[in-house]
């Protein structure tokens, strides 16, 4: 036990040097880890896609699905590892359920141009696809809803926490990119801390969450939904993965959402 203890006491001045390496490695790789940008999966033609300037000479592909029975705008921010075309089928099922949506691609993914993706950048990205749905659509902040699926979950919380939206839709969302691999918040300059920044969220929260996912384990999902302020709901899809949520869920994830919109309607009564 003697040698045991000295040996432990001999790794305590390499402890702080090895934490420093590890936080500088993970500092630099993090962008580049977390953005998985697949090949476009639509042509630059396709139609309904629009682009949006996002300052320095870039832009973003943005598309936007009207209704003009809907009630509610969802502005969708999609994934790390797909694009508008992949997510197209879940956009139009938004839009067959009484929602317009908007959708649009991080720089660096689908027709979007702006070089390799960054979480700067994607910020940016979700400020100018809330400015395109605010300005150029004439859709009012209280009446927009913002939905972030897995990676989006960052950029919509970041949104959430700047503007006045109606409310706020977090799908297979994690409370920090860390904390995936990590478990805990042990490295500093996380990209997307979701978990501290939902504190600061004012709008209805709903959070949507598979029981198996592999990907982001559900105790993200219920540690966002027990920080969020109130009211809250929530719908967490027994069996579902990561990428099955959807048709896991079957009529369960159109009811959530419809409940929700109904839940968002009688708050905006409540305070006029």
């Amino acid at each position: 036990m003697q040698g045991l203890g000295t040996g432990l006491m001999g790794l305590l001045p390499v402890l702080p040097v090895a934490y420093v390496a590890v936080a500088a490695l993970a500092f630099l790789l993090a962008d580049h880890v977390l953005f998985q940008p697949p090949p476009p999966s639509y042509e630059q033609e396709a139609a309904g896609i629009t682009r949006v300037a996002v300052g320095d000479g870039d832009s973003i592909a943005l598309v936007h699905l009207p209704n003009p029975a809907a009630r509610f705008t969802i502005l969708f921010s999609h994934g790390n590892a797909e694009d508008l075309g992949d997510m197209l089928p879940l956009l139009k099922a938004l839009q067959g359920f009484g929602f317009a949506v908007v959708g649009y691609d991080y720089r660096g993914y689908g027709r979007s141009g702006g070089g390799r993706p960054t979480a700067r950048k994607a910020a940016q990205d979700a400020e100018a696809a809330y400015r395109f749905a605010v300005r150029a659509l004439g859709v009012s902040p209280t009446r927009l809803i913002l939905h972030g699926r897995s990676l989006g979950s960052g950029p919509a919380v970041l949104l959430a926490r700047r503007h006045d939206v109606g409310g706020l839709i977090l799908e297979s969302a994690f409370t920090s990119p860390y904390r995936v691999l990590t478990g805990v918040g042990i490295l500093p300059f996380d990209r997307f801390p979701n978990l501290a920044g939902i504190r600061d969220v004012r709008c209805p929260v709903l959070v949507i969450h598979g029981t198996r996912d592999g990907v982001i384990r559900v105790s993200h999902g219920r540690r966002l939904f027990a920080a969020a302020t109130s009211p809250r709901q929530s719908l967490w899809v027994e069996g579902a993965g990561h990428n099955d949520l959807f048709d896991v869920a079957g009529p369960q994830y159109e009811a959530a959402l419809k409940r929700f919109a109904a839940e968002l309607d009688r708050v905006s009564s409540d305070t006029r």
